[in-house]
């Protein structure tokens, strides 16, 4: 008995763990399809030793909520929503009221879980009265890309600023064209997340007016800033995209943000000097990103990298004076060897036509933001996907967080998923 309680607090731990290590993963510019497939195929290993377990295993679990027990939470919900077990529902809703970090793990659950599972119970979560459920029901919807109809109108009217962002979203990931006006008055709400869906929704359905809120997104660091450049350059003209981009890049304050752009943009006419920010330290690893955004080139693979590591240090410290508490975003990105590169684009530069956009080593199509889907990395395909939209505006968004699986699945449907 006591070798099974400590196999259950590992399976607990470990699942617990590897759900926060999954959604930091889905937005990482290290992660790719297969990577993720494997993560999720180690969480999922350590949720069936905890479904064998069961009740002892969930259990475990609800003994360890706590109030920022982000992954706890996942995996409670999902071994709830298998047993389809209301009353552990109700204990975890009750939890959830008291401890809103937890939303986060809980959210999370829904998009992991089939739709089969939590479909019966996003009927009731639309209707609550509290907007936390509402919330978690788009939210659910909106993940599994499921209409859930005439509802969606009704919240788009919501008076919690919070269900109107993600009502936005939703209306988005699904491109309901025919809630673009209901959308739109929401346009400029003070509600930076409320405002931030609305003009990223319209902008996916085109609606040229949301470019400009976007483009102030876009140059404000925060959660929002990439995912506003990523549909931001795909929806914005070449030209104002280029004068815009010339402007962030003078700038040493936008230059990080600016470099992602030029990624983006992929004209192959900016490599020379994406290679000379190579040896700028700040800037390095971003610039080497946007190089292989464009041309494809895979810098660990080629042995592109800097053999002997730069001293150098973006992420917080030790020093309680330092206001500095975000991580380094470029942290697991390789560090480019400016030498090497230039030895490489001496070699393949003319193999690529200035004044065009590339993507992964193609020119940008269709077809080739559907093979970055398939073989780039977790930043780079969710650029992929904002591409995509563009071509195809009436498909609902690919869903870039969906487990592997079911990515796979989606992309398998394409036949772009052979290697």
């Amino acid at each position: 008995m006591l070798v099974t309680s400590v196999v259950l607090d590992q399976h607990a731990e470990e699942a617990s763990f590897l759900a926060v290590l999954r959604d930091y993963a889905l937005r990482a510019p290290h992660y790719d399809i297969d990577h993720l497939d494997k993560l999720d195929n180690r969480l999922d290993a350590h949720l069936d030793g905890l479904r064998i377990a069961a009740p002892g295993g969930l259990e475990t679990l609800l003994t360890q909520l706590g109030p920022h027990a982000i992954g706890e939470m996942f995996v409670c919900v999902v071994l709830a929503f298998e047993a389809a077990n209301a009353k552990v529902l109700s204990r975890l809703s009750e939890h959830l009221r008291s401890a809103l970090e937890t939303e986060r793990g809980y959210l999370m659950a829904l998009g992991w879980l089939d739709w089969e599972r939590v479909s019966p119970w996003i009927e009731r979560m639309l209707a609550s009265p509290e907007p936390l459920f509402r919330r978690l029901g788009l939210a659910a919807c909106g993940m599994h890309r499921h209409d859930p109809g005439p509802a969606l109108l009704a919240v788009l009217s919501d008076a919690d600023p919070s269900v109107l962002a993600r009502a936005a979203r939703t209306a988005g990931e699904l491109r309901r064209r025919d809630l673009l006006p209901a959308i739109r008055t929401h346009r400029q709400h003070e509600d930076a997340a409320t405002r931030f869906w609305t003009n990223w929704a319209t902008a996916q359905m085109g609606d040229a007016q949301a470019l400009e809120p976007l483009r102030q997104f876009a140059e404000q660091p925060g959660q929002f800033q990439y995912r506003a450049l990523c549909v931001l350059l795909a929806w914005q003209e070449r030209e104002p995209s280029i004068a815009w981009i010339r402007q962030l890049v003078q700038d040493p304050r936008d230059r990080r943000i600016g470099i992602q752009a030029l990624g983006l943009l992929g004209d192959p006419v900016c490599v020379p000097w994406l290679i000379q920010q190579m040896s700028d330290l700040p800037y390095a690893r971003v610039a080497g990103e946007a190089f292989s955004l464009i041309t494809g080139a895979d810098l660990a693979l080629l042995d592109l990298e800097l053999r002997d590591l730069p001293d150098f240090d973006a992420g917080p410290n030790d020093d309680p004076q330092d206001t500095n508490v975000a991580m380094d975003p470029d942290e697991n990105l390789p560090w480019p060897d400016p030498q090497l590169i230039t030895a490489w684009w001496q070699a393949h530069g003319g193999d690529f036509q200035a004044g065009v956009g590339y993507v992964l080593g193609q020119m940008q199509s269709e077809a080739s933001f559907r093979q970055a889907l398939a073989h780039g990395q977790q930043r780079q395909r969710i650029a992929a996907a904002c591409g995509i939209a563009r071509f195809r505006p009436n498909e609902v968004l690919f869903p870039t967080s969906a487990p592997a699986w079911r990515q796979q699945q989606l992309l398998g449907r394409t036949g772009v998923f052979g290697r």
